[in-house]
C-alpha cells in the first residue's frame, strides 16, 4: 500500500468539555416589616414627607445612574498556556482525554489552577472556568485554557497579568511551604490570550482529530470534506499531532487553498498542543503551489493544526502528510576549504523554532574570508530592527527580516556564522557562499565595492545599482546617454519624466510637463489648474482633471473614458475588474473571471524560475518536430494572443500555417509534459492585416485552437484591458517566458520571471533612435541585465491591476539586442487592439 495513502484514523473529539464551573450567589433583598408608630403631628408629618419624597428621589436617580450609566458590561476572553508538572511521569494514557487517567490529572491541574487565579487579585474577581486540552512528555506538560468575565475596560490589566503567570506561580508556590503530598508542582509555565477568532460564537461545528505518528509511516490529514467537497463554513477544525519521545514532527502540505484573506478562513500551525500565542510557526491563508515548500518542523515532539472559516467563499481547503524524524538532527560544523555553501535548517523550506546552529569557517592560511548571503528571509511582525528574536550573526552582526546579496568579512582566514530561532513565527532561513579571498587583492582586475562585493570595473557609474549599497555610482562623470543628477549619481535616461524619483534628489523628474507650477498636464497636451481637478467639469476637453476623483460620474466620451455595454461613459481610470460597480449595467465587472494568479506567490528563493501555476495564461508555442519558438497568452478557452512576427514566413517553414504548430497550456519545464499540461493543435490564425515586418508596427496576432480546452488553477485567461485602459510610466509590471536567458544563449528550460518598469514614451523614442510608435510600449528593469529575448516573443507582458486582477499590458515584440544598457525592451500595446481583438473573436 502507498504510504501515502495510509493515513491513520482519526478519532472526533468529545465535544463535552469538562469545565470547572464557578458558580456565584448573590445575596437575595431582606425586607423588613414596618412598625406603626404614633404620628409626629401636621408639621412633623409635612416635614417627613418632603424629606421621605427626597430620600426617595435620590434613590431613584441613583438606581436610574447605576443600572442606566453604569451598566456593567463584560466580555469573556479565553486565555490558553501550558506548563510542565514536575512531579509527574508521563504515561500512555494520557494521550487519551477520555482516560480514567486523563481526566484524574486535568482535574488536579483545573483545581490547582483555580487556586492560582483566586490569590490573584486582578484576576480573582473575573475568572469562570478551566479545561486541560492535552498532555505531552517532558516530564508532563499540560495544555489548557482558562475563561474570564472581564469588565469592559480591565482587559489590559487581565492581559498583563497572564503574561506574568510564570512569576504568579513561582511565587505561590514558594509560600506554599505546607504543600499537600498530592500537590502538583509546576514550572515554564507559559500563558497568552487566546486568539479571538478560534473561539467566536458564529461556530456552526468543531471537528477534533488526534495522530500519533509512527516510524517509517507517512500520515496524512486533510481539511473535513477535501478532495470531494470544499470546506465547511463557520467551523473549528484541529489536529493534535504527536511524535514519539526523542522526535520532532514534519509537516508538508501538498495541496493549500483557502480564502485569500487571513481574516476570513486561515490555518494557523502551533508548536504546542493548544493555540498558544507564544508557540505559532505560522498563520497562513490563500492559494501556494505544490512546490512552495510549506512544510514546517517542531521543536518538541508535539504540534497543533487549526483550521477556521466564515460564513462565505469555501474553498477546496488542504491535505498535508507527516512524519516523525529523530531530534537534535546536526545543524552547523566546521567548514573548510577554499569556498563552499551553507543553509539553515531545511531551507527553503521553513527552519524549525528554538533551535541555534553555528559555523565555523576556516580558508587556507594567509587569506580571509568573505560570506555572501544570497538570500536572508527571517521577518517577524515586529518593528524592532536590532533582530531581537530570529537572527543569523556574523562578526558580532545581526542580519534578519529580507534581504539579499549582504557581503560580510573577515580580518582572519576564520570566521563563525551563528543561526538562532526563537520559540515562535518561523520563516525560509538564508543560503550563503563563503569563499577565501587574497586580504592584498580582494577583488583582481575588478571594482570593489563598499560592502566588499567584487564587480566588473565597466559596471562602475553605468546608472545601475551593480553593488547592492550604490557604492559603484558614487561620484561619477555621467555621459550624455545618462541623466546627471545633483547628488553625483548617474541615472539612465530610461527613467526619465516616468513618476519616479530614481535619483533620490527628484532630478530625473524636474521640467517634465510643458505647464506651469499649479496646473496639471492633461492627455491632449493642455494646462488646466489644479484648483479645477475634481470639480464635476470636463475642463482639459479629454477628462483628464476627473478621471481621478473619489466620486464616479457619467461623462462626455472620449478616447480616454472608459465606455460601459449601455455606451455610457464614466470619469473613473480602470474601472473594470476592480471589485466596483461603476457602470449603471454593471459591464465593467461583467466579465472578470480572469487574470488570477491561482496560487499565492511567495518570495522568489534563489533566482527568476517562476513557480508552477503561477502564471496560468502563459503558452508555448512549438513547430512540430522542433520545440519552442515563440509565447502565446491564453484570453478564453479557444483563443490565444501572440506576436505577428512568430507566424511569418520564411524560405523553410511556412509559420503562417496553423498545421505547423502545437499549442501547450499549463506547461511549466520544457518537455516535461505533467497531469496540467494539456496540448492543442490550431486551427487557424490571423495576424494582423497591417503588421510591418520592417519597423515590427502592429505586431500582434491571433491563434484559435482546434478544440476549446478546460479552464482550470494552470490554465486560465488574462484579462484584455479596455481601450482606455492606462498603464502609466513607472509602473512595475511582469514579463514570462521560456527564451534566451541572454543574449545568443539557448532558451530556458524552466519557465521564467522578470519584474520590469513602464518606460516614458518620449524618452523610450529618443533612445531607439525615433521608431516608437503610439502602438507601442516600453519597458525595462532598474536592476539591468534583465529583459525578453529570443523565445519570449509573442509571450505576455501582465500588470497586476485592482483586486489582484492581472492584464495584458503588451505582447512581447522586438528589442536592441537583448538586456543592453539603456536598450529597453518593446512590446505590442494591446489597449490599441481591443475592438480588432474582439471583431476576430468575440471575446
Amino acid at each position: 500500500m502507498d504510504p501515502l495513502d495510509s493515513g491513520m484514523r482519526y478519532t472526533p473529539k468529545s465535544q463535552d468539555r469538562e469545565w470547572d464551573a464557578a458558580i456565584q450567589f448573590l445575596p437575595a433583598s431582606d425586607s423588613s416589616k414596618l412598625e406603626k408608630r404614633k404620628g409626629p403631628g401636621k408639621v412633623g408629618a409635612v416635614i417627613g414627607l418632603v424629606i421621605f419624597a427626597a430620600v426617595i428621589a435620590l434613590m431613584t436617580g441613583l438606581l436610574v445612574w447605576h443600572f442606566h450609566f453604569r451598566k456593567d458590561t463584560r466580555i469573556q476572553k479565553m486565555y490558553s498556556g501550558s506548563m510542565r508538572i514536575t512531579n509527574q511521569v508521563f504515561v500512555d494514557a494520557y494521550e487519551d482525554p477520555n482516560s480514567t487517567e486523563f481526566k484524574a490529572l486535568a482535574m488536579q491541574v483545573v483545581s490547582q489552577l483555580k487556586t492560582i487565579y483566586s490569590k490573584t487579585p486582578e484576576l480573582s474577581k473575573y475568572y469562570v472556568r478551566s479545561t486541560v486540552q492535552a498532555f505531552s512528555e517532558g516530564t508532563v506538560i499540560a495544555y489548557y485554557l482558562s475563561e474570564f468575565s472581564v469588565p469592559v475596560g480591565q482587559e489590559a490589566v487581565v492581559d498583563k497579568t497572564i503574561l506574568s503567570m510564570d512569576k504568579i506561580v513561582d511565587k505561590q508556590q514558594g509560600r506554599m511551604k505546607n504543600r499537600e503530598g498530592n500537590s502538583l508542582v509546576f514550572d515554564n509555565v507559559e500563558s497568552r490570550a487566546l486568539d479571538a477568532r478560534l473561539f467566536r460564537s458564529t461556530f456552526t461545528a468543531s471537528y477534533s482529530y488526534f495522530y500519533h505518528a509512527k516510524s517509517d509511516e507517512v500520515g496524512t490529514l486533510q481539511s473535513p470534506g477535501f478532495p470531494n467537497v470544499p470546506y465547511t463554513p463557520n467551523t473549528l477544525s484541529q489536529w493534535w499531532l504527536r511524535a514519539d519521545p526523542g522526535h520532532v514532527i514534519k509537516l508538508d502540505f501538498d495541496t493549500f487553498n483557502l480564502e485569500e484573506d487571513c481574516r476570513k478562513d486561515f490555518v494557523k500551525v502551533y508548536d504546542s498542543l493548544v493555540a498558544i500565542e507564544s508557540r505559532i510557526l505560522k498563520e497562513e491563508c490563500g492559494h501556494y503551489a505544490p512546490n512552495e515548500h510549506l512544510t514546517f518542523v517542531s521543536s518538541r515532539n508535539v504540534m497543533l493544526v487549526t483550521l477556521v472559516t466564515d460564513e462565505t467563499k469555501n474553498y477546496p481547503g488542504f491535505r498535508a502528510h507527516f512524519i516523525q524524524i529523530p531530534r537534535n538532527q546536526v545543524c552547523g560544523g566546521q567548514l573548510t576549504g577554499s569556498k563552499g555553501n551553507f543553509t539553515s535548517p531545511n531551507y527553503p523550506s521553513y527552519y524549525p523554532p528554538q533551535t541555534k546552529c553555528e559555523w565555523n569557517i576556516e580558508v587556507p592560511a594567509g587569506r580571509q574570508v568573505k560570506v555572501q548571503f544570497n538570500t536572508i528571509y527571517m521577518s517577524e511582525p515586529t518593528l524592532d530592527t536590532t533582530c531581537p528574536k530570529d537572527y543569523v550573526e556574523v562578526n558580532g552582526e545581526r542580519l534578519c527580516g529580507d534581504k539579499s546579496n549582504v557581503v560580510v568579512t573577515s580580518k582572519t582566514n576564520q570566521m563563525k556564522v551563528t543561526f538562532n530561532s526563537d520559540s515562535n513565527y518561523v520563516d525560509h532561513g538564508f543560503t550563503a557562499r563563503y569563499e577565501a579571498f587574497n586580504p592584498s587583492n580582494p577583488c583582481p582586475d575588478k571594482f570593489r565595492c563598499s560592502n566588499t562585493r567584487c564587480i566588473n570595473s565597466d559596471l562602475k557609474c553605468d546608472g545601475w545599482n551593480d553593488c547592492g549599497d550604490n557604492s559603484d555610482e558614487k561620484n561619477c562623470q555621467c555621459s550624455e546617454s545618462q541623466i546627471k543628477c545633483r547628488n553625483t549619481m548617474c541615472k539612465p535616461k530610461f527613467w526619465m519624466c516616468d513618476g519616479v524619483n530614481d535619483c533620490g534628489d527628484n532630478t530625473d523628474e524636474d521640467n517634465c510637463g510643458s505647464c506651469k507650477s499649479g496646473e496639471i498636464t492633461c492627455k491632449n497636451g493642455r494646462c488646466v489648474s489644479e484648483k479645477k481637478k475634481c470639480d464635476g467639469t470636463d475642463d482639459c476637453g479629454d477628462n483628464t482633471d476627473e478621471s481621478e476623483c473619489n466620486r464616479v460620474f457619467q461623462v462626455t466620451c472620449t478616447d480616454f473614458t472608459y465606455r460601459c455595454k449601455n455606451n455610457m461613459c464614466i470619469s473613473k481610470v480602470n474601472p473594470e475588474c476592480d471589485g466596483v460597480k461603476d457602470c449603471e449595467d454593471g459591464s465593467d465587472e461583467a466579465e472578470c473571471d480572469c487574470g488570477k494568479q491561482p496560487f499565492k506567490v511567495q518570495r522568489i528563493v534563489g533566482g527568476q524560475n517562476a513557480n508552477e501555476g503561477e502564471w496560468p495564461w502563459q503558452v508555448s508555442l512549438h513547430i512540430k518536430g522542433r520545440g519552442h519558438v515563440c509565447g502565446a497568452s491564453i484570453i478564453n478557452n479557444k483563443w490565444l494572443v501572440t506576436a505577428a512576427h512568430c507566424v511569418q514566413d520564411d524560405a523553410k517553414i511556412r509559420y503562417s500555417q496553423p498545421s505547423v504548430w502545437e499549442a501547450y497550456l499549463g506547461l511549466h519545464i520544457q518537455k516535461q509534459n505533467t497531469k496540467f499540461t494539456v496540448k492543442r493543435n490550431l486551427r487557424r490564425i490571423i495576424d494582423h492585416p497591417y503588421y510591418n515586418h520592417y519597423t515590427f508596427d502592429n505586431d500582434i496576432a491571433l491563434m484559435e485552437l482546434e478544440s476549446p480546452v478546460t479552464l482550470n488553477e494552470y490554465i486560465m485567461p488574462i484579462c484584455l484591458p479596455s481601450p482606455a485602459h492606462e498603464f502609466p510610466a513607472g509602473k512595475s509590471v511582469w514579463i514570462t517566458g521560456w527564451g534566451a536567458t541572454r543574449e545568443g544563449g539557448y532558451g530556458a528550460s524552466v519557465l521564467q520571471e522578470a519584474e520590469v518598469r513602464i518606460i516614458n514614451s518620449t524618452v523610450c523614442n529618443q533612445l531607439m533612435g525615433g521608431q516608437i510608435t503610439s502602438r507601442m510600449i516600453c519597458a525595462g528593469v532598474l536592476a539591468g541585465g534583465v529583459d525578453a529575448c529570443q523565445g519570449d516573443s509573442g509571450g505576455p507582458m501582465s500588470s497586476l491591476e485592482s483586486d489582484g486582477h492581472m492584464f495584458l499590458a503588451g505582447v512581447v515584440s522586438w528589442g536592441d539586442g537583448c538586456a543592453r544598457r539603456n536598450k529597453p525592451g518593446i512590446y505590442t500595446r494591446v489597449t490599441k487592439y481591443r475592438g480588432w481583438i474582439k471583431e476576430q473573436t468575440g471575446v
